[in-house]
């Protein structure tokens, strides 16, 4: 028999390690979802719930009963939203990766990126070679990615010129690259809903601004008219770089940011402004 005080020893510990647990558990839904534009719904699903609670503690007792019927009916509506990743989360699970560390690119293997993305471009400039090519970042772009062509292949230069070069099957659509992998081609992105963009500006421009708009992604364009690079980042777009323009942007973007990323700090802090 054990004494009272091993017991009670047994039951704390039992409740700490229910704890962890859960919190792991959250913590990878939360790098599962991290991934996907399902972040932005959360932030919506929260503002119900605060609101919910705000209305039941005030007593409002009519948009309490709208909050209720909400959050009562939201589960099925969660459900049907976040199919997408849920059926991820499931298959991360049966291949062992939900509970393996999601890798941080080296700012070598990303400068090896910004080398060839540059390269190509300038080359495909010169020539005027339409391209349209997104890096990914924190925010995954698995919906467009299985919008294309499946590639997984090693980032070179030259690969990303033969895959824009003219009546070639994956030149028309984007290239997405994720960690120096061209992870699909061919990829189709939301177009830019902004009306003040310039009447001048073609279908690849409108796709890197509208996919800037709903990723943090950054997207690089290739004119097939004029030669430019422009590229677009946070629904802004710069136009009409040069070589050592567009290195400088990627390095800031990319270098910078992988190096904040790959800190011992802890990466629950929101992004750095500016």
């Amino acid at each position: 028999m054990f004494p009272i005080g091993d017991f009670q020893l047994l039951n704390y510990l039992g409740k700490i390690i229910d704890i962890l647990l859960v919190t792991y558990v959250i913590y990878k839904l939360i790098m599962v979802i991290r991934g996907t534009r399902a972040v932005q719904l959360v932030k919506g699903i929260t503002v119900i719930l605060v609101v919910w609670f705000l209305s039941t503690y005030l007593g409002l007792r009519t948009l309490g009963w709208l909050m209720t019927q909400a959050v009562t009916y939201g589960l099925l509506a969660i459900i049907i939203i976040f199919q997408p990743e849920l059926r991820r989360a499931l298959e991360q699970l049966g291949r062992g990766r939900f509970f393996s560390r999601s890798n941080v690119p080296e700012s070598e293997e990303v400068e090896k990126s910004i080398n060839a993305v540059v390269k190509a471009a300038t080359y495909m400039g010169k020539r005027r070679i339409g391209a349209l090519i997104s890096l990914e970042r924190e925010t995954g772009m698995n919906d467009y990615v299985e919008t294309g062509i499946s590639i997984n292949a090693n980032l070179t230069s030259e690969l990303l010129i033969n895959i824009f070069i003219p009546n070639t099957p994956l030149h028309d659509g984007a290239v997405i690259i994720k960690n120096n992998q061209i992870i699909a081609g061919a990829c189709y992105l939301p177009l830019s809903e902004n009306p003040f963009i310039s009447k001048e500006l073609g279908t690849r421009h409108r796709a890197a601004l509208g996919v800037s708009e709903v990723t943090d992604c950054i997207t690089l364009v290739v004119s097939e008219e004029t030669g430019h690079l422009s590229l677009t980042k946070n629904g802004e777009l710069h136009r009409n770089l040069d070589e050592e323009a567009l290195r400088t942007l990627l390095e800031q973007e990319l270098i910078d940011s992988t190096k904040q990323t790959s800190s011992p700090r802890w990466q629950w802090r929101g992004k750095k402004n500016g």
